[in-house]
């Protein structure tokens, strides 16, 4: 039984270290030049050796989604803990959505290419429905109080609209940078509240439910 136990977490820290591996050949390569061999080449273990781990490499491109999903979901939160008001909060939303280091044409383009899979794929297309209910609740945690059902909706709409229509911008022309990217977002959002609201949502206040604009 011990060995059995020993067997199992090593077979379990082979196949984190082989995701990672895939999501490192992915963000280089995007999701159609990640082969088993690039891979496992990446890790650092021997060629053939993902067959043995998972039971293709859909399984791996699967599991290297959820990983870079999770990443991006812990460094949000991570943001979240340390805001001090709601407009912060808002701001660890946005700023965790354009990770520093990753805002690049090449991460971009990959990712783009998992959003175009998710049309004909299931299994990414329920991860982006994961990702987007959970900006949805990240942004009524900010909104919950000032907003009904029905604007926190279309709110939500638009702000995820912004958010990939950047990263599709920054694959396609490669023309803004992080930082104009995020401001790009907050114009938009500033569209959506008043001066008072955008007011309340900085002092640190409870929001109060306010009437649709």
């Amino acid at each position: 039984m011990a060995t059995q136990g020993k067997r199992t977490r090593i077979e379990d820290i082979r196949r984190v270290e082989l995701i990672a591996a895939a999501h490192r050949v992915f963000l280089e390569h995007g999701l159609q030049g990640m082969t088993s061999a690039r891979i496992c080449r990446e890790a650092g273990m021997s060629p053939g050796i993902l067959a043995y781990y998972f039971k293709g490499k859909d399984e791996v491109l699967f599991g290297m989604v959820r990983y870079n999903n999770r990443l991006l979901m812990e460094d949000v939160i991570a943001r979240l803990g340390k805001a001090q008001t709601h407009w912060a909060r808002l701001e660890a939303i946005v700023e965790g959505n354009f990770p520093a280091q990753a805002f690049t044409r090449a991460i971009a383009s990959a990712w783009i290419s998992v959003c175009a899979e998710a049309g004909v794929n299931e299994q990414y297309a329920r991860l982006q429905r994961v990702f987007h209910r959970r900006l949805r609740s990240n942004l009524a945690s900010v909104f919950g109080g000032m907003f009904d059902a029905a604007r926190l909706h279309e709110a939500s709409l638009i702000i995820a609209a912004l958010l990939d229509g950047l990263w599709l911008r920054k694959a396609v022309a490669d023309d803004i940078g992080r930082d104009a990217a995020i401001t790009l977002v907050f114009r938009g959002i500033r569209s959506l509240v008043s001066d008072k609201e955008e007011k309340l949502l900085r002092s640190g206040r409870k929001p109060k439910q306010t009437p649709a604009r």
